[in-house]
């Protein structure tokens, strides 16, 4: 069996829990008003119960040019440590609208530089090929 380098301390003490990574087969858009903050054809889907799905989208489908980095930071013990990022051009409704877990524990390295929309901060459209 492999060593993993950088465990997640959350399946460690809970073997059963399962979260899934699948690609999306379509195109996600997130938009702040008219403004398209993401396009892609390359989205994952991470499943993980009891939450809603989310849409992780390519660092490279996200105009960061949107975008501005917070201090703000949360902790999963399945995923790691996020990082989050604010729409400009939504001001306070878009604080802190994105998330990504620039260095996710081994088991949801799927996820690496990919980031997630709030549906509530932004507009998710999610369009099946």
């Amino acid at each position: 069996m492999d060593q993993i380098a950088n465990p997640a301390p959350g399946f460690q003490s809970n073997p059963g829990k399962v979260i899934t990574v699948e690609p999306y087969r379509g195109t996600v858009t997130v938009r702040s008003g008219e403004t398209v903050v993401a396009s892609s054809t390359k989205a994952k889907v991470l499943t993980e119960s009891p939450y809603p799905s989310v849409f992780y989208i390519p660092f490279a489908d996200i105009d960061f040019d949107q975008l501005r980095k917070t201090e703000f930071s949360t902790h999963c013990p399945y995923k790691g440590d996020a990082s989050y990022w604010s729409v400009l051009s939504a001001a306070e409704a878009g604080k802190d609208a994105m998330w990504a877990y620039e260095r996710p524990f081994d088991e949801m390295v799927e996820i690496r530089d990919h980031g997630a929309f709030y549906p509530n901060k932004a507009t998710i459209e999610a369009k099946p090929a």
